[in-house]
């Protein structure tokens, strides 16, 4: 009898953090991300992400958020994820999710350098990367970045170097006008509680002021499934399983990166 209670609790909490997501209106206000004192500003946003499929496993609530308030959003994809001989398809499959999560195919750019390869144990050079970032802030009048944090939500090492790739760049090109945001890592049992992670995003973002982190909600989580199954070579079982029940569908807790 207690486990039924158990479950049934978890089943009403699942339900209820479903529909805070689904159904809260959230108005823009002084410490919304992206907004400078309560009045609109239109931004040019990079978003700097390894493989095909990392924009729409980790970073959807964020693209959401940000094409949905009318700001341009560029992705970067550091590789095609060849690690299986699957780039050119990987690369055609991140278009067609991109177009899901409604980014111009023209602000969207994928890499096959030499240099970088996906795979674990394939060091990326953090001097080339930072170079790369930098010639696309140029191209594009970039004035806010988004990455990973050193972690790399799944402790992938392309991940990680894309990380240090930005910092790279802030550190030895420093540019007052470019903001830097990281995707927060959480831990284990955080990142696979599904929605019920908001809450504990939630109260962690109130803990902080909004120059320092902010907490983004999906305001359409279909919309993750539908795009990650776009990467029709990766929609296997247990991402399936992933996109269900990973904290990254529904909240992206994004940290500013401070260089010292």
């Amino acid at each position: 009898m207690a486990w039924v209670l158990i479950v049934a609790s978890l089943v009403v909490l699942w339900v209820a953090s479903l529909c805070k997501i689904l159904y809260t209106s959230s108005p823009p206000s002084r410490n919304s991300f992206l907004t400078t004192g309560g009045a609109f500003q239109k931004r040019n946003v990079l978003l700097v992400v390894a493989h095909p499929d990392d924009e729409s496993m980790f970073f959807s609530p964020t693209i959401s958020y940000i094409t949905s308030r009318g700001h341009n959003l560029h992705i970067l994809c550091l590789s095609i994820g060849d690690a299986d001989g699957k780039g050119n398809i990987r690369k055609e499959e991140l278009y067609q999710a991109c177009a899901i999560l409604k980014v111009p195919l023209q602000q969207v750019k994928t890499l096959d350098y030499p240099e970088l390869q996906d795979g674990f144990g394939k060091v990326w050079n953090h001097t080339l990367l930072a170079k790369i970032i930098e010639g696309e802030i140029n191209s594009h009048g970039i004035d806010l970045i988004i990455t990973f944090d050193r972690y790399g939500v799944s402790g992938h090492c392309n991940h990680c170097d894309v990380h240090y790739g930005v910092r790279k760049l802030l550190q030895d090109t420093p540019q007052g006008n470019i903001e830097a945001w990281e995707l927060v890592s959480t831990n284990i049992l955080r990142k696979y509680i599904g929605p019920v992670d908001i809450w504990f995003s939630i109260l962690d973002a109130m803990q902080h002021s909004g120059e320092v982190m902010h907490c983004l909600l999906n305001e359409h989580p279909q919309k993750s499934f539908l795009a990650m199954a776009q990467h029709s070579s990766q929609w296997v079982w247990f991402r399936k399983l992933f996109v269900a029940f990973s904290s990254y569908t529904y909240a992206n807790m994004l940290r500013r990166i401070e260089c010292m």
